[in-house]
């Protein structure tokens, strides 16, 4: 019996330039650092006999797995990406990689101001602000200007956003 999982819309192919670069280091990081170190804490797991029971084996061959994975994926979507290095012709309009400032009113009901970036899927990172480009929130706000609104719907109800700043990093 298998699981059956739904397709999924493939996510876009853009990335910024840091982006590529950020994917590039974890993949050199995963395959000439980490992987060596686990492939040598198997090998000594290995030595020790029963590796039935042995948990050093058991988990360092799924750490294994796990990094061969995430190194193919990760492979695979390199050589796939459309890099964004340049602002657009008309920064007064939110594209991808824009930082883009928002206010909205938050659930208390107090103006709230946020700062988002639009990035793509593989750079998502809600710590900086960093959103996808295939979220609902971007998805809206691309193409706007300044003081344009925006609606998003979310599960618990309708945010109206403002734009308030259009920026673009300096490349």
């Amino acid at each position: 019996m298998s699981r059956y999982r739904a397709p999924q819309k493939p996510s876009s192919n853009y990335v910024t330039a840091e982006g590529r670069q950020r994917l590039r280091d974890e993949v050199y990081q995963l395959w000439k650092v980490e992987r060596p170190v686990v492939t040598q804490a198997v090998s000594d797991a290995a030595a020790q006999g029963d590796r039935s029971e042995n948990a050093d084996y058991i988990y360092g061959k799924r750490r294994l797995r796990e990094i061969d994975s995430r190194v193919r994926y990760l492979s695979k979507r390199l050589e796939n990406f459309i890099v964004v290095d340049r602002p657009p012709e008309d920064p007064t309009r939110v594209f991808f990689a824009a930082f883009v400032s928002v206010e909205f009113e938050n659930s208390a009901g107090v103006l709230t101001q946020a700062r988002y970036r639009i990035v793509g899927a593989d750079e998502l990172d809600p710590s900086l602000g960093y959103i996808s480009v295939d979220s609902p929130l971007a998805r809206e706000l691309i193409g706007k200007r300044v003081d344009d609104e925006v609606s998003v719907s979310t599960p618990t109800g309708v945010i109206d956003y403002a734009i308030v700043d259009i920026e673009y990093a300096q490349g």
